[in-house]
């Protein structure tokens, strides 16, 4: 089957999925849709690009599956005013697809090779509101505060440490349970000084890991 083909039903199927899932968000479909993910999938892997399950990538990490992803990015309701922090680049795809749905798009990871991949992607797709950095997601990040704020690796507890990079109103998606159990997806909203918590749907995803890769 060509490649592109190919490409085009997996999208179809997974635009099926989410709407079994009672998950409509066209500008983020559009978004997907316009990012080649296959780019940012290992070639051994494409013929998993829109597939719901993850895959690995370097450093002994993985791209989360696409229905994971969107489900994630649909419950941090993205405007194109706001300034988002990303926390977990990865292969930079769901970075690419904020990048044209928002203003300014803050990315970080451990690992300093998963970083330099994703900015050679981003790159060849003449995206300029990306920043990619190395980091853990723990320490002050300097552009904040952020609008929105969005985790790939799952915390211990409800992390509150973000209440003070987020403008009020703002909105945190991220896993929050225990490292080797089943997590949930929560979406916090920061009102005056406290959070409003609402349960998305159950994960298992890599617990949050301190510090950053010294060697890779």
């Amino acid at each position: 089957m060509n490649e592109r083909v190919g490409e085009r039903e997996g999208f179809a199927a997974f635009m099926l999925r989410m709407r079994a899932r009672g998950v409509i968000n066209n500008a983020l479909f559009s978004a997907m849709e316009a990012t080649p993910r296959g780019s940012f999938v290992p070639v051994e892997w494409h013929a998993w690009t829109w597939s719901h399950r993850s895959v690995p990538i370097d450093c002994g990490e993985s791209i989360e599956g696409c229905d994971l992803q969107a489900v994630v990015l649909d419950a941090l309701n993205v405007g194109s005013n706001h300034k988002v922090l990303e926390i977990g680049t990865g292969s930079g795809y769901t970075a690419a697809v904020l990048s044209r749905i928002s203003s300014k798009v803050v990315s970080l990871d451990r690992f300093k090779r998963l970083i330099e991949d994703a900015r050679v992607r981003h790159d060849a797709l003449g995206i300029k509101n990306v920043m990619c950095r190395q980091g853990n997601g723990l320490d002050p990040v300097e552009d904040s505060p952020f609008d929105r704020i969005v985790a790939w690796a799952a915390f211990d507890e409800p992390p509150r440490r973000y209440a003070e990079m987020l403008t009020s109103g703002g909105v945190l998606v991220a896993p929050v349970g225990p490292a080797e159990d089943v997590q949930m997806i929560q979406r916090f909203v920061k009102t005056g000084s406290r959070f409003e918590r609402t349960d998305i749907m159950p994960v298992r995803l890599q617990p949050l890991a301190k510090g950053i890769a010294q060697a890779i």
